[in-house]
């Protein structure tokens, strides 16, 4: 199959196979075209790094507890119209009653949680992930 461009000079061919490339790697291992061994970051072996085990550290302990916090918040909600419904059913502004606030409330603690998340990641992920990034462009001579 044949395509070609806006104008008609460049040809975009589908259905032929890429040239075959010369290759330093070994029997397995999958050559990406365009880019050469100078430019490959070495990923296997990385979750085994400090830097990679800082980074799982730190996300987890901001992930775990704010997972938790959210899903007992938004559990809340339905335990409560069930265990205490003349509570929820409280009027506070006109017709409106607590049910509705905390229903609504649950939107800006989402809201809260996703801005927090960003001034971390922000903050202490990128930099962490920074580390890894550089970590994985030194090559496999740097892997443990």
């Amino acid at each position: 199959m044949r395509a070609y461009a806006r104008g008609g000079d460049v040809s975009m061919e589908t259905d032929r196979p890429l040239p075959a490339q010369p290759s330093d790697r070994g029997p397995g291992e999958v050559r990406v075209a365009g880019v050469t061994s100078e430019d490959t970051a070495y990923w296997e072996g990385l979750e085994h790094t400090d830097e990679f085990r800082q980074l799982i550290r730190a996300r987890m302990r901001f992930v775990l507890p704010a997972t938790a916090f959210f899903l007992v918040y938004y559990f809340l909600l339905p335990l409560a119209n069930g265990l205490a419904p003349g509570f929820m059913r409280t009027d506070v502004i006109g017709h409106i009653n607590i049910a509705y606030l905390f229903a609504l409330s649950q939107f800006v603690v989402a809201w809260l949680l996703a801005w927090f998340y960003i001034r971390r990641a922000n903050n202490v992920f990128d930099r962490l992930a920074a580390a890894v990034r550089e970590r994985a462009g030194r090559g496999r001579r740097a892997a443990p």
